[in-house]
């Protein structure tokens, strides 16, 4: 499970403060009526951020956010929100501001967080125990003033990657330009690696693939600025620069490069039906190119693709995702593709599915939930270009929800069973904000 986000989408025309009212269609956008029921036969189409920010909310808040969705303005709840909101994110000051919508008589909420008085958050941004790879943890903390933010990370990961990283992550954001469509950023990362015997062992033998651009790295640093452009709400784009430096190489005598050029499309939108029901579909694109243009030491692209759509009514959801990608070229472990993990295909090991990962994958999951408990199948593979691709499947149950006191994150606990011939070891996962 990854951490809730409220997505950050475009914000048109900002209409008064939060006890302004939305005109009557025939009337022009500066005219406001002055009876507060004149709003109650508006339905709220959407909430959204003005300021196009990825803020972190409570699982229970963005459950309020959700019921609200689909339902008549309500300035009384839209104002308990803002002062929730205000609360777990400790802001100067939230308000509400409302604006015609897409269809007539709906209208949408944006939400302006004022944070200039400077806020400072720390938090366990991830958490979990996986019974094949151990323990992966980030601790961060947000400073934020008005539209500036800074975080720092420190992370150790036995999960994502083929290899085991530890290290840190500042970042900086320049959160809202241009009326909140252009968003910039500069992260610096750097990390000591480790790997597997398994893996150390197909570097050295003959089983070395030849697409991978390098060994093994005892260390690799990052700097990456980049921008994020709202195209039209909620299409962002964002582009960007990787500068990678991959050391302590055996055999190499300087540190090797690669620097890379980075697109993302991405489209992020929720939809609550007037029955009741939620939909949420998150799907993007993004392309890496590593090019001696950049000084780069390896040369090499990397497309990944995902689509993931869920739906949920009452006490019940299903969530569908699908995820394809590609290397061509010659690229190091880090960028190289990984199953078996606590994300992809749970229940089996990447380690025993690739010990070095793969320039081809293919992965699709369905779960099924019900009140707090999970079912879920899983299938996929990885595998080099011009060798057979051999698909493997698991299947799972856990449980998942809020965490109380600690609700601005999710917990899963699960049992994951790799479906092959012979003995059957389930792999125990367990952990919050994955």
């Amino acid at each position: 499970m990854k951490l809730v986000l409220i997505p950050a989408l475009a914000a048109l025309t900002l209409l008064g403060q939060s006890q302004n009212l939305i005109p009557a269609p025939d009337s022009g956008e500066q005219d406001h009526a002055s009876d507060l029921n004149v709003n109650s036969r508006y339905t709220i189409e959407s909430i959204n951020f003005a300021d196009q920010r990825q803020y972190k909310l409570s699982t229970s808040a963005l459950e309020d956010i959700r019921r609200l969705i689909g339902a008549k303005v309500n300035t009384e709840a839209l104002d308990r929100l803002s002062q929730r909101i205000r609360a777990e994110l400790r802001a100067h000051e939230v308000t509400f501001k409302l604006t015609r919508g897409q269809k007539p008589e709906a209208v949408r909420v944006l939400i302006q967080v004022d944070q200039a008085a400077g806020v400072v958050d720390a938090s366990v941004a991830k958490l979990f125990y996986n019974s094949q790879q151990g323990f992966t943890g980030v601790g961060e903390v947000t400073a934020t003033l008005g539209s500036n933010a800074l975080t720092f990370r420190m992370l150790r990961d036995s999960d994502t990657l083929i290899e085991r990283y530890s290290g840190i992550q500042a970042r900086y954001d320049r959160l809202s330009l241009a009326d909140g469509r252009i968003r910039l950023g500069f992260e610096f990362d750097a990390y000591q690696d480790q790997y597997d015997p398994s893996t150390l062992a197909a570097l050295d033998g003959a089983s070395r693939p030849s697409s991978l651009g390098a060994g093994a790295y005892g260390s690799r640093l990052s700097y990456q600025p980049s921008a994020t452009f709202v195209l039209a709400a909620p299409l962002t784009l964002t582009v960007g620069l990787d500068f990678e430096q991959l050391g302590n190489l055996p055999m190499a005598a300087r540190p090797v490069s690669a620097n890379a050029v980075i697109n993302t499309l991405r489209y992020h939108q929720r939809w609550t039906g007037a029955g009741g029901n939620k939909q949420e579909l998150d799907a993007g694109y993004s392309l890496r190119a590593a090019t001696t243009l950049l000084g780069s030491g390896l040369a090499y692209t990397r497309h990944l693709a995902h689509a993931g759509y869920s739906y949920s009514r009452d006490a019940q959801s299903v969530e569908v995702t699908i995820v394809a990608g590609a290397i061509h070229g010659q690229a190091p472990l880090f960028e190289r593709f990984a199953i078996g993990d606590s994300a992809m295909l749970l229940g089996w090991n990447k380690y025993v599915l690739d010990p070095v990962g793969g320039n081809r994958l293919a992965y699709a999951s369905v779960k099924y939930g019900y009140h707090m408990m999970r079912v879920f199948y899983d299938t996929g593979s990885v595998w080099d270009q011009g060798k057979p691709a051999q698909v493997k499947q698991s299947v799972g149950v856990g449980v998942s929800g809020g965490l109380g006191v600690f609700e601005k994150g999710t917990f899963l606990l699960a049992l994951a069973f790799p479906l092959q011939q012979g003995s059957v070891t389930p792999v125990v996962i367990a952990g919050m904000n994955f």
